[in-house]
């Protein structure tokens, strides 16, 4: 009988969350016109996920199809989401598996539309209860992460508590105390923070059942201890909130309740004995009329059969065992793990009465049942092979469509990437041309202003040897006016000179000498001389060059001063008078000149001079 009650204990485990329960006034809500669509598709998901805990899988399924319906009509994709969610659940727990792999690639689609964390955590936990089913529990694990990766750092609680409600179960099978222990304990924390007692009640026996695993490993008091607090705080939410608990989630309180007092009470502790037979028949009492309720109902006998067997009361364990089993009878489809271990109850009770007759019977029974449970095994593995090839199937077709994609991705990266070389080659070929012109511009206009530059070096060199030029003749012209200044100031001083020299021979020899008349004829001539010196400057500047040219002996400088006196026009007398000479001399001194300048006698000596400036004002005029 410990298979029995260890496989109620094991109900409380697999049992969904409900969330507030449902009751006619909400229905009438629900059918009410004026009611808002929004609270209609919230009450109808509580109605769904209120049969379906309460087995009433007919009605959770019509339930389901009307929120989704109705939450796609106001386009509430996270709420279909949740509906769809349900409507997945309830397949599930009615053994109808062939559509579950539809609904829930239809909840993951219906999620992706919605495109929030809290509807792609409804997605996630769904692959996660159809993997569930699958007796995949390494993948059950991965979905439950990748939904609590969709929740985020702020999950919503109701979804979170079931989320590690899963982690949880999985661990407890694999017998792993520590981690069903963490992961009952956090889904218990979030389901306190929702108003879903179904839901905190299956987290109590968690809480339950991960300390009886730590009683187990360390034979600790305070773990049993923990173990019976948590059971009783979830057979105590029955009472504290009536209406909000299930009964079916009180009956499985009580079951295991029940079955703790059993285990682990005293063959004479009366009250743990009668505590255990209360709540054995609370739960039978509870789920009296309720449908589908047959293996609960089968459990709480089974546990009264070990109490009648406890206390030497035969009768009452046969009457209790064949109770069970008329009850398990009443099932359709009949579950027949739990037929089994009652039928294998009444062989074991009636081979120890000694009624071997009846104990084959039941034995053959007991043989019976394991048949058509194989068999049901077998149909039941079938629908799972036949969900997990089109799982396969559709996970290969999903790896062929991403893979094309990837394909496709790849060949659209490597257009993009010779789009983008072909793009910047044509723009490096576009900025080489533009760069190519611009240097072309940039060196025709460097080659204009070089060209420019070099006409106005060259219009600059062109002015400064004119420049040059010009200064040169002015300081030809003032050295030629200093050498006329020279030579009147060198024919004034040989004038003094002569005049000293004549005083000086008169004086020696005696004569007297007039100085008041010699100062006299001094002052005029000093006056005629100023007035021959700028004259004498007046003379052009070729007049002398061109004399000694024309002159074939040399002419001495008295000669040059005579016929530049000449070229001046002065007559003999004012000639003899600057030159201080007798006015024969003079004309001797002319005579001897135009030999040595090559004149016939009849050539006029003034007009050969004044030849001469014409011939100067030509070239200068040349020039």
């Amino acid at each position: 009988m410990k298979s029995l009650l260890w496989l109620f204990i094991s109900l409380a485990w697999f049992s969904s969350f409900a969330q507030t329960g449902t009751t006619d006034s909400q229905q009438s809500i629900v059918d009410h016109a004026s009611t808002d669509k929004h609270e209609k598709v919230v009450l109808l998901i509580r109605s769904a996920e209120f049969y379906r805990v309460n087995k009433d899988y007919t009605k959770a399924i019509t339930s389901s199809r009307e929120s989704i319906a109705l939450a796609a009509g106001i386009n509430n994709f996270t709420e279909a989401a949740q509906a769809y969610l349900v409507l997945l659940n309830s397949r599930i727990s009615a053994q109808e598996l062939g559509q579950i792999k539809q609904l829930s690639d239809t909840l993951l689609l219906t999620a992706k539309k919605a495109g929030t964390p809290l509807a792609m955590a409804y997605a996630y936990y769904g692959q996660a209860l159809v993997f569930k089913t699958l007796d995949h529990p390494e993948s059950v694990m991965e979905y439950c992460q990748m939904a609590l990766t969709a929740l985020g750092k702020n999950p919503a609680p109701y979804i979170a508590a079931k989320i590690y409600y899963q982690l949880y179960a999985i661990h407890s099978n694999w017998n792993n105390g520590d981690k069903a222990y963490y992961y009952a304990h956090l889904a218990m924390e979030y389901a306190s923070n929702t108003n879903d007692y179904n839901l905190l009640s299956n987290c109590y026996n968690a809480m339950s059942t991960a300390h009886d695993y730590s009683y187990e490993m360390h034979h600790e008091q305070t773990a049993l201890d923990s173990s019976l607090y948590y059971l009783n705080k979830s057979e105590q939410l029955y009472t504290r909130h009536p209406g909000q608990v299930s009964n079916y989630a009180y009956a499985i309180s009580c079951i295991n309740l029940a079955s703790y007092y059993l285990r682990f009470g005293t063959p004479s502790g009366n009250k743990a004995q009668s505590q255990g037979i209360y709540y054995a028949n609370r739960a039978r009492t509870v789920l009296k009329d309720a449908p589908n309720s047959q293996e609960v109902i089968a459990s709480s006998l089974g546990i009264l059969s070990e109490y009648a067997k406890r206390d030497g009361k035969p009768a009452d364990v046969e009457h209790y065992l064949l109770e069970a089993y008329q009850v398990m009878q009443t099932q359709q489809p009949p579950y027949y793990y739990t037929m089994i271990n009652v039928t294998k109850g009444l062989a074991n009770f009636y081979e120890n009465q000694g009624n071997y007759q009846r104990a084959f019977q039941f034995q053959q029974l007991v043989n019976e049942y394991s048949s058509k449970s194989f068999d049901q095994q077998k149909a039941l593995k079938s629908q799972q092979l036949e969900i997990e090839y089109q799982t396969e199937k559709a996970n290969n077709e999903v790896r062929f469509l991403k893979e094309r994609e990837k394909s496709q991705q790849q060949k659209n990266w490597l257009y993009i990437c010779v789009t983008i070389v072909s793009f910047l080659f044509l723009l490096f070929l576009f900025r080489s041309y533009h760069f190519r012109l611009r240097y072309s511009i940039q060196r025709a206009k460097q080659l204009e202003l070089e060209k420019l530059d070099a006409a106005l070096q060259l219009k600059l060199e062109k002015e400064e040897q004119a420049r040059l030029k010009a200064e040169q003749q002015l300081m030809e012209l003032q050295q030629q006016q200093l050498k006329k200044e020279v030579m009147a100031n060198v024919l004034q001083l040989e004038h003094k000179n002569q005049v000293l020299y004549n005083l000086k021979d008169k004086l020696i020899e005696g004569n007297e000498v007039n100085m008041q008349k010699v100062l006299k004829e001094e002052l005029i001539l000093d006056d005629d001389f100023e007035l021959a010196k700028l004259q004498i400057q007046q003379v052009h500047a070729d007049f002398f060059p061109q004399l000694n040219e024309k002159a074939q002996r040399k002419l001495t400088l008295l000669d040059l001063k005579l016929c530049t006196y000449l070229y001046l026009q002065m007559d003999t007398r004012q000639i003899a008078q600057l030159m201080h000479v007798e006015a024969k001399s003079v004309r001797m001194s002319r005579y001897r000149i135009k030999q040595k300048l090559g004149l016939e006698k009849d050539q006029d000596l003034h007009v050969f001079l004044q030849s001469l400036k014409e011939n100067a004002n030509g070239t200068r005029s040349a020039d």
